[in-house]
């Protein structure tokens, strides 16, 4: 690569990057007041080409990672370091820095539109696997920024230690996720044009399996 090609290399990164400044408030908005529209959005950007995807929003996973990366920045500014960075016991070794750790929350938080994105794909009959999960599961990350932020907030809230903020932690854990739930089941009732009843079930199901795939990965790193 000579020197030239390096300059138009930055050029390009700097503009994505500064995008970001424009976009991440726009693609928040509509997801906080448009979420069933915003995972409709993404299923339709699907079927275009890869250069023409998400022109006017972030790409579902981009708004997901960065989503957390403002959380986590906000809990080392009000409460400092998570444990599992300076803990040594188990798989917590591997995380060593506040990288990592992001990593490992994206991976966690990655659960639930894996798992949701899996349960839609089986209960419309069709064989899971790369083609038939993406769109699920792109659609689904946009909904599950909006949760890792709530639960993300509750959770600096809960660590501050104040009678008020681990009260006020603890009721917007319980609406983020009564509120993912809810959204969830309208969710499933609009794709499978099934009863609430049946789409609750579904959801349910993909929550329960979601909220323990996540206890499981976070036990290995207590």
């Amino acid at each position: 690569m000579n020197f030239f090609n390096l300059l138009q290399s930055l050029d390009e990164l700097l503009y994505e990057v500064m995008s970001w400044l424009v976009f991440y408030p726009i693609t928040l908005w509509r997801t906080l007041v448009r979420p069933l529209q915003m995972m409709d959005y993404s299923d339709s950007e699907q079927g275009d080409a890869s250069d023409q995807q998400y022109t006017d929003t972030l790409s579902p996973p981009l708004f997901l990672l960065l989503s957390l990366i403002i959380v986590h920045a906000a809990e080392i500014a009000l409460v400092g370091n998570d444990a599992v960075v300076a803990s040594k016991v188990g798989l917590s070794a591997f995380v060593s820095n506040n990288t990592d750790l992001i990593m490992l929350r994206i991976v966690t938080y990655s659960l639930f539109p894996v798992m949701m994105a899996t349960r839609m794909v089986r209960a419309q009959a069709l064989q899971v696997n790369r083609d038939t999960l993406r769109a699920p599961f792109y659609s689904q990350c946009y909904v599950a920024a909006v949760l890792a932020m709530l639960l993300g907030t509750s959770v600096i809230l809960i660590k501050l230690a104040h009678d008020w903020s681990v009260l006020a932690g603890g009721a917007l854990a319980l609406f983020g996720l009564l509120w993912f739930g809810f959204l969830q089941t309208a969710w499933f009732n609009q794709h499978l044009k099934c009863g609430r009843l049946r789409a609750f079930g579904h959801a349910s199901r993909a929550m329960v399996e979601s909220l323990a795939a996540m206890f499981v990965l976070s036990s290995l790193f207590s």
